[in-house]
C-alpha cells in the first residue's frame, strides 16, 4: 500500500469537517491549512529507478489523503495527475471526496465510463448530505464506488443509494470535543448493506460512543481496535 499526496491543504466544506484531523495537525505545526499547494511528491507514481522500474510499487495507492482530490484550487494540476493514473495501470488509486458535486467537471476527456483502476469514496455524515451527495454519486460514471460515513453524526437511511456501491465504511469522530457516535446508527447502516448485498466495514468507534444507553470515552489509539472487536464487518466481494 502506498500514499500519494500530489498537493496538501484543504478547506472545510461539510458538517463532518468540524474537527478535521488535517486542520488540527497543521495548527500544531503552525501551517496554514487553507493554502493548497503542490508537494514534492507530485510526480511520485511515474518516478523511476536507475534500472527503469517505477519507484512506487504496484498495488493500492491512497490518493490525496492530505487534501481533497476534487478541491477547486487544484483544478490546474489535476489533469496531469489523471495522466499519471492512466499510465500506472498496475496500481489502483483510491480517494475520498466531500466534493462529489464537482466530479463530472473534474474528469479527463477520455474518462468515458471511467478508469478501471480508480476507486471513488463519497464521504457523508448526516441525512442532509447523504441525500444531496449520494443522489449525485448515483449519476456519476465510476466503475468502483464506495461510501464513507465518517464521522457519522446521526442515523441515516441510504439503502436507496446502494445499488452500485461496493463498500460502505462507517466510523465515529475522534476529538476531545467529538460529537457522539451511537452504536445503533452503525448497526442500522450495516443492516441496510446486508439487504442490498454490499460490503460493510466498521472502521472506528467515536471518542464518545454510546451503546445500550451508556457513553464510553475511548482513547484515540483504541478507536479502530475497539471497532474491530465488535466483529460486525461484512465482506461480500473484493472491490479493488
Amino acid at each position: 500500500m502506498a500514499v500519494w499526496n500530489p498537493w496538501r491543504g484543504c478547506k472545510k466544506c461539510s458538517d463532518g469537517c468540524l474537527h478535521c484531523y488535517i486542520h488540527k495537525g497543521d495548527l500544531k505545526r503552525h501551517v496554514n491549512t487553507n493554502e493548497i499547494r503542490k508537494t514534492k511528491d507530485f510526480s511520485k507514481p511515474i518516478e523511476k529507478l536507475k534500472n527503469g522500474n517505477y519507484k512506487m510499487k504496484p498495488g493500492l495507492v491512497y490518493l490525496c489523503f492530505s487534501s481533497d482530490f476534487l478541491i477547486e484550487e487544484a483544478d490546474e494540476w489535476r489533469n496531469e495527475c489523471w495522466k499519471m493514473i492512466k499510465e500506472r495501470q498496475d496500481c489502483t488509486f483510491l480517494f475520498l471526496t466531500k466534493r462529489i458535486d464537482r466530479f463530472m467537471n473534474c474528469i479527463p476527456d477520455d474518462w468515458n465510463d471511467g478508469y478501471q483502476n480508480v476507486v471513488v469514496c463519497c464521504t457523508i455524515e448526516n441525512q442532509k448530505n447523504a441525500d444531496y451527495k449520494l443522489a449525485i454519486f448515483q449519476q456519476c460514471l465510476i466503475p468502483h464506488k464506495c461510501i464513507t460515513a465518517q464521522p457519522l453524526l446521526e442515523q441515516i437511511e441510504i439503502k436507496k443509494y446502494l445499488d452500485d456501491i461496493e463498500l460502505v465504511v462507517v466510523g465515529g469522530e475522534s476529538d476531545v470535543k467529538a460529537r457522539p457516535l451511537h452504536y445503533d446508527w452503525v448497526l442500522n447502516i450495516r443492516e441496510q448493506c446486508i439487504r442490498k448485498n454490499v460490503s460493510f466495514e466498521f472502521r472506528q468507534c467515536g471518542t464518545y460512543t454510546i451503546k445500550d444507553g451508556k457513553t464510553y470515552h475511548i482513547p484515540v489509539r483504541y478507536l479502530c481496535q475497539q471497532a474491530k472487536r465488535a466483529n460486525i464487518d461484512i465482506k461480500k466481494q473484493e472491490f479493488i
